[in-house]
């Protein structure tokens, strides 16, 4: 599926589920106030957790508020804890208009619903999943910025890759990739035609980065390397996007594999290059020198 495919298909769920309506079903309900009354419901909200919980500006959400107020389905009071904050909860007819609503939504879509079968619905669902995940990642990394390595980033690269190693007790004297002689020159390593590295910058500093060049001793076949990332990176979808980024890439380079070496302390990494269609090889490829690597795999790019 490419961008513009769905672009398309959410252009499409958003007419088809009357997000474009004026009103919510036969309710007098615009579909934001909908959502406000929803997460009300749930927990009695300020301006900024509503804002928050709806992905919409504060101005959007205090609008809803006022709006809602006004026909009597929310109401708001001081936190109790904190005389600078506005709390508002449904009142007794705003909890009686939730309980309709969802009578009214759940009616629409049990009757899609019908239109599935067992094996559309746990498809429908998974996907739906996946991509809601997507989108939660994507925003939740809007701050991080993925570009190529220059010459300037190579002790900024070499701290994040020592940094990680450390912590999880990949030191020099076990012989893993924190002790490559190139380290200190990530730059010369990948400024090839035939290699790319990118780093993720959070505020101006370097947190990340992951890339691929030619497999030692194999040139055919391209090794994934040097993925490190630090905490703040972690659960943001950035991992897989730089892995993604690289697969792309370098099947437009005509390599066929692309090989990789880890170990079974990253449990995190190596589930996800399981999902991402890397599979466990019996024994390792080429001259990577990284012999305390127990778990290796490959993908094949064609």
């Amino acid at each position: 599926m490419k961008a513009q495919q769905l672009r398309e298909v959410s252009r499409q769920l958003v007419r088809q589920l009357g997000m474009l309506n004026k009103e919510c079903g036969a309710f007098d309900l615009q579909p934001i106030q909908a959502h406000t009354l929803i997460e009300l419901e749930i927990q009695a909200s300020n301006v900024n957790q509503l804002a928050n919980k709806l992905n919409i500006d504060k101005s959007n959400a205090s609008r809803a508020i006022s709006n809602l107020q006004k026909k009597g389905l929310i109401e708001t009071f001081q936190h109790p804890e904190d005389k600078r904050s506005v709390v508002a909860a449904l009142t007794p007819l705003g909890h009686e208009t939730v309980s309709q609503l969802h009578q009214q939504q759940n009616k629409f879509y049990d009757s899609v619903l019908t239109r599935l079968t067992s094996n559309e619905k746990d498809a429908v669902s998974e996907a739906i999943e996946l991509y809601l995940k997507a989108l939660e990642q994507t925003h939740s990394s809007e701050a991080f910025v993925v570009r190529t390595l220059t010459k300037q980033d190579n002790p900024d690269v070499a701290n994040v890759i020592r940094q990680v190693s450390y912590e999880n007790g990949l030191t020099e004297d076990k012989g893993y990739g924190v002790a490559d002689p190139t380290l200190e020159d990530m730059f010369s390593v990948y400024n090839n035609e035939r290699a790319q590295y990118w780093v993720i910058e959070l505020a101006g500093k370097v947190v990340g980065g992951g890339g691929f060049a030619p497999l030692a001793g194999m040139p055919e076949v391209c090794e994934l390397q040097k993925m490190y990332f630090l905490p703040e990176t972690r659960g943001k979808g950035l991992a897989k996007k730089l892995v993604n980024m690289s697969i792309s890439h370098a099947k437009t380079l005509g390599f066929k594999q692309m090989y990789l070496e880890t170990t079974e302390c990253l449990n995190a990494a190596v589930k996800l290059y399981e999902k991402l269609g890397f599979e466990h090889l019996e024994s390792a490829w080429g001259e990577t020198g990284h012999d305390a690597c127990e778990v290796v795999m490959a993908k094949q790019l064609t």
